[in-house]
Order: C-alpha cells, then structure tokens, then sequence
C-alpha cells in the first residue's frame, strides 16, 4: 500500500476564534482527509495548525520544514505582513528546493504580504504596498462597496456564491474534471476582493491556468499560476508550486456560509453553491488534483 500524501495546511497567524485561522479551512481539511485512491485507501495524511512562535519568533513547523516528513505545504497568509521571519521563509525555500510542494495564497491589498520574501512564489503575489502589480492599470479600486478594502480587490462574487472562471488553453491538467459535464472544472468559490498575482519576469517554468472576471468592471484577472518543477541555480529539483489569489477558494464560509464568518465581514452572503452543488464539486475536484499535482518530488 502506498503511503499518503502527507500534507501540512498551515495558516501565518495565531489561533483567533474571531479571525481567517486554520479552523476557518476545516471543509478543506475534512474533504482531503476523505479522499481514497481505487482500492479505498486515504489519498492523504492532513495536519492542520495555526501559527506558534518559539523563543526566537521564530514558528517551528516552518522554519524546519525541509527536514520533516511533509510532502506539501499549503499557506494560507491572513496576516497583515509580518508574521513570516528570515528563518520561516528559510525553512520553506529548503522545502520547496528538497522537492516539497507548495500552495501559497492571500488576500485582498496587503494581506498576507509577508509572503513577498518566498521567491518567485511569492514574487507573483501583488500588494498594495508591496510588490504592487507592475500593470499600473491595475492599480486602483475594483470592488467599491466594502470602502475600507484597497487594490488589490477583485470583485469575483459574494461569498458563498461561485465564479465561472475561464481555463487557460490549453487546459492544464489541474483543471480537469472528468466528472463534470465539460470535462473540466469551470467553478471557483467567489469573493467580494480578491488579491492580484501574475507570473513573475523570467520564469517560463509558470503560466496562469485560470482567470476570473470582475463582476463590476468585467475586467479579467488571474485566480492561479501553476509553477512546474526546475532545476535551480544549485542543481537542486524544485518542487511544484501554485499562487492563488484569494484564500477564499478554500474557506468554509465560501463554501458553505452556515459555517459563519468573523464578525469583521461586512458584505452579505450569496447562496449560490448551495443552488447549484455541481460549483462545489467542481471545487473539491480542484482541490484533489492540486493535492495529488503538488506531491513531494522524489530523487
């Protein structure tokens, strides 16, 4: 039998009951936990935590990262730019350099803007302040409701509704989806302000796989970039990465807003995954390809 996948969802800020912390993620750390292959055993081992801090600042799990067991890391940077030290990014370049796999994602303006230092990962992530998008078209407001939310703030729906986003040709194989009627996925979960991203200069290794539309302006933006596996400048075999625009694809209150929300969210929710449970299984199928996609390269 092969060993799951192990997988560590991790969030950049401290447990908070009233904020997006890894308890906010449990939807998506139930549905992995679920998978099996064809002879029903678990596709994949989930650790789910929040972020510690030891004598230094540092957080252990991160800043340690390339010599645990994990084959995947996915980030979930809620902060507001300053919750990754020198160490922790260190800790997850080595991952990623040892073969590891990495999902980063953010949010809107400089949400999660700590995540600038982790290479060309983290150089695709767009802020306000921070790295800001070098279209400078694109840098004004895009969603004008919630008013205290800057640009980045792509408006690709309510939470709790979904997006019918456009696949990049051709199809990247993580957006495939032979269960559904088109063969592929054609759903992400929305939210009212997204972040920006886009691939970084000089790297041919990554290509946009997927874009949204803004329901306000109608202007498209980018919602992932895949990042195959290269050789860098060490000779080391860089394992495969994705940037996401929103940690709202994968939130339980995106997928189902009976789940609840902190109380700082002001817009109202849609009910539009719950009309239509095919935007949700489309959702959870992304979420197994990206599990299986991300797998900790082997030498």
């Amino acid at each position: 039998m092969k060993k799951p996948i192990k997988i560590l969802l991790q969030a950049t800020i401290p447990t908070s009951e009233d904020d997006w912390d890894i308890a906010r993620f449990s939807m998506l750390r139930d549905y992995l936990a679920s998978c099996k292959d064809d002879d029903g055993n678990n596709l994949f081992c989930v650790t789910a935590r929040n972020r510690e801090a030891d004598a230094d600042e540092n957080e252990p799990v991160l800043s340690s990262l390339d010599s645990s067991d994990f084959d995947e890391l996915w980030l979930f940077a809620a902060d507001i730019g300053a919750s990754l030290t020198e160490k922790d990014c260190e800790g997850i370049s080595k991952f990623r350099a040892s073969g590891g796999g990495i999902l980063i994602t953010r949010d809107h303006q400089d949400l999660g803007s700590c995540i600038c230092s982790l290479g060309e990962v983290g150089a695709a992530h767009y802020f306000h302040t921070k790295n800001p998008d070098p279209d400078t078209s694109r840098c004004c407001r895009d969603d004008p409701y919630t008013t205290n939310i800057d640009c980045p703030n792509y408006h690709s729906g309510s939470n709790g509704d979904y997006q019918k986003i456009t696949p990049v040709e051709p199809v990247h194989e993580l957006l495939k989806n032979p269960n559904s009627p088109f063969n592929t996925i054609q759903f992400f979960a929305s939210h009212p302000h997204e972040g920006g991203i886009g691939v970084p200069l000089n790297a041919k290794h990554a290509q946009v796989i997927a874009t949204g539309t803004s329901k306000i302006t109608n202007r498209p933006f980018n919602l992932a970039i895949a990042f195959e596996s290269i050789k860098d400048e060490h000779g080391n075999t860089l394992g495969r990465a994705i940037a996401e625009s929103s940690f709202h694809h994968f939130v339980d209150y995106n997928w189902n807003t009976e789940m609840g929300c902190p109380s700082f969210v002001e817009e109202p929710p849609g009910n539009g995954i719950k009309k239509n449970p095919q935007a949700l299984d489309d959702i959870k199928a992304y979420v197994r390809n990206v599990a299986l996609w991300l797998k900790k390269l082997k030498d």
